[in-house]
């Protein structure tokens, strides 16, 4: 059985992550709380597929999460030799500044 990768996250990410969630919040507090549970679960698979994110350059990786009609994009680094995930940012789909 292989171990699971290490999770950790940028301070841009952890940024990224509250930033999103105050912005449903403001609307939606219950859809913040659901929209929060399901980013957090899908990066959390990458603890056991850490290559299941979308190839982007040469050590980039992107994980699309889906929701709705458009959903969000985690952007990770996955190093092999530690065998750590560092995600570096969270963005909605929409985001101006999202490709």
């Amino acid at each position: 059985m292989v171990a699971k990768a290490a999770l950790e996250y940028s301070l841009e990410s952890q940024s990224d992550l509250l930033r999103l969630s105050l912005f449903l919040f403001e609307k939606d507090p219950e859809a913040a709380l659901d929209v929060f549970e399901i980013i957090k679960s899908a990066i959390a698979m990458l603890a056991d597929h850490p290559l299941a994110g979308r190839l982007v350059g040469l050590a980039l990786r992107e994980l699309v999460i889906s929701h709705g009609r458009t959903g969000y994009v985690a952007s990770y680094h996955y190093d092999r030799l530690e065998h750590k995930v560092l995600i570096l940012a969270i963005k909605h789909q929409r985001e101006n500044d999202y490709h």
